[in-house]
């Protein structure tokens, strides 16, 4: 790069990364996701907006040359590539076998549908949904029908986090659905560019490519799993925290990357595919991922979305009949798959619909994925900006649907369920199985529930996920039978508990809650409530100098009445 090149590129990153922040943090103000600040961001400083009304200045600020487009280039793909990264270290394997068949046959349904629908209408129609100039019709039919079946687990996540879901049963159940979506509609899309890599050259035959595709991805599944778990404890043992972990994490990704880019598929499966071996290791701490997160969903991914603005004329090319289009067969496909498979596995009217609103959020994945299928020329412009419409139109629609889907019942709070027989001034649990064991103990003698079976069912929860939330809090919970209404025993603990909360901290405050087995609202409730109260440590603090339970119910009280009060 010259002089005048390397000059141009370190100020557009820093007007990229300004803007994208300042606008990301304004659409997360507006309780909207961050992504779609990005984007703005990036429709602003692109073609759309300054392109238009100062093209010099924009090409100035983004000059139109090969050492500085291959740099923004080098930079924004390190960017989804780590991006790629965390979103598997998301993934959870293990809680997929543990939900059982239900997660399963909704993943299955999810995707069989709206895959059919894409194919089919791309089949039919393809120069309609915008099929890119000298791609074989078969790649371009195969590429539509994974992006309408793909979901976007982070979105999924991000919404149960702001309802107080995330940790429920049906919480998990819908992580679980997403991630397997996630898996499959990643390995569906680097298959289909690795196939059309194949086709055009003569290096790689087309059933070397998924061969080799399989193969590493059964590799890293497995021999790769067990080689990481060997890993972590050894760098948290040996090497400063979180350096230590942090640096293998990048350097395991980028080499990832490189091999599956050199296998002929696209780099971004790599780096997926090691984050979800990382990710499933239980040496991970959740304070560690976090700081993983936080620097690249802070740094690269905004840098990312942000370019996406630099490369199309959003409204020279956006095509109403289309995005109107797009939306609708993405939606259906869908929502129709969710729910018909929710159905069948014994989901209300409500759960169903619940559970098919949040796998129609697309959010960043459809994102990454129009924009890696413009790159590769399977579709044009106009289709790109109607998956990046559907995408965020979709991840907004979700979160209000789903609140107002699940909130029309009402139903117990975290004060109706306590009673002084469930309150424990000083728990002599110094680890989280004996905590539960002791508060299963005071349940069992005002439910009648056996303690050995609320013991179970609760530590069975807990092995599917931590249900530390941080703050001191922990909030371990099952849904057994023989009650008709929630319970909950509280116990405050000297030392603290270690929950693997995302904070780090250990848990003073430890509430087990247990609601009617067929009853997933009253859970979520009630959940919802106890992350609403404990949104601090303040409530925390107070509570460890109660008394006894009188005064403890009164803060609780005053708490609720505080939280319930409207902001002025």
């Amino acid at each position: 790069m010259t002089h005048t090149e390397l000059t141009a590129f370190f100020l557009a990153l820093a007007l990229l990364l300004l803007a994208a922040r300042v606008l990301g943090e304004l659409a997360r103000a507006l309780n909207l996701p961050a992504v779609l600040g990005e984007l703005l961001a990036g429709v602003l400083l692109g073609p759309t907006v300054l392109g238009a009304f100062a093209p010099q200045t924009f090409s100035t600020l983004f000059p139109d040359t090969p050492g500085f487009s291959a740099a923004l280039q080098a930079v924004t793909t390190l960017g989804i590539t780590l991006f790629l990264m965390v979103a598997g270290i998301e993934v959870d394997l293990s809680s997929i076998l543990r939900q059982g068949k239900a997660s399963v046959v909704i993943s299955v349904f999810g995707m069989v549908i709206p895959f059919a629908v894409g194919f089919g209408s791309a089949a039919l129609f393809p120069q309609t949904f915008g099929l890119g100039a000298g791609t074989e019709p078969l790649y371009f039919a195969l590429f539509l029908g994974t992006a309408l079946s793909i979901t976007a687990l982070p979105v999924i996540a991000k919404i149960l986090i702001d309802l107080n879901m995330y940790r429920s049963d049906l919480g998990m159940i819908l992580i679980s659905v997403a991630v397997i979506n996630d898996l499959v509609g990643w390995l569906l899309f680097a298959t289909i560019l690795g196939l059309m890599q194949a086709a055009s050259t003569e290096s790689v035959g087309i059933g070397m490519t998924v061969l080799l595709t399989v193969g590493f991805t059964v590799l890293i599944l497995t021999v790769g799993r067990f080689i990481i778990d060997s890993i972590l404890p050894r760098l948290q043992a040996y090497t400063s925290w979180p350096g230590g972990v942090l640096g293998f994490a990048v350097v395991g990704g980028l080499l990832a990357a490189a091999l599956t880019e050199w296998i002929g598929i696209h780099s971004i499966l790599g780096a997926f595919m090691f984050g979800v071996a990382l990710g499933d290791s239980t040496h991970l701490r959740e304070k560690t991922r976090q700081i993983l997160d936080h620097f690249i969903s802070f740094i690269f991914a905004p840098l990312f979305f942000a370019s996406i603005g630099l490369r199309v004329n959003i409204i020279q090319h956006f095509d109403l009949s289309l995005v109107l289009l797009v939306l609708l067969i993405a939606s259906v496909g869908k929502l129709v798959g969710s729910i018909i498979a929710s159905k069948i596995m014994g989901f209300t009217d409500r759960e169903s619909l619940s559970i098919g609103m949040a796998m129609n959020a697309r959010g960043a994945m459809e994102i990454i994925l129009a924009l890696l299928a413009l790159e590769a020329g399977l579709i044009d412009e106009r289709m790109f900006v109607a998956l990046i419409i559907m995408a965020m139109v979709t991840s907004l629609v979700a979160g209000p649907a789903m609140q107002w889907i699940m909130g029309n019942k009402r139903l117990p709070r975290l004060i109706d369920a306590l009673t002084s027989k469930s309150f424990i001034p000083s728990l002599k649990a110094t680890t989280r199985e004996d905590a539960i064991t002791e508060l299963s103990a005071v349940l069992s003698a005002s439910s009648g529930v056996p303690r050995e079976v609320i013991c179970q069912k609760a530590l069975d929860r807990e092995r599917t996920m931590s249900t530390g939330i941080g703050h001191r809090v922990a909030i371990p919970h099952a849904r057994v039978e023989g009650i008709t209404a929630p319970i909950v025993a509280l116990g405050r603990s000297q030392e603290g508990i270690d929950f693997d909360a995302p904070d780090g901290k250990p848990a003073r405050v430890v509430l087990l809650v247990l609601t009617p087995k067929d009853d997933f609202q009253v859970q979520l409730q009630l959940l919802a409530d106890i992350g609403r109260l404990f949104r601090s440590d303040r409530l925390v603090d107070r509570l460890l100098r109660a008394q006894n339970f009188v005064e403890l119910l009164a803060l609780l009280k005053s708490e609720e009445e505080r939280a319930s009060a409207p902001a002025e």
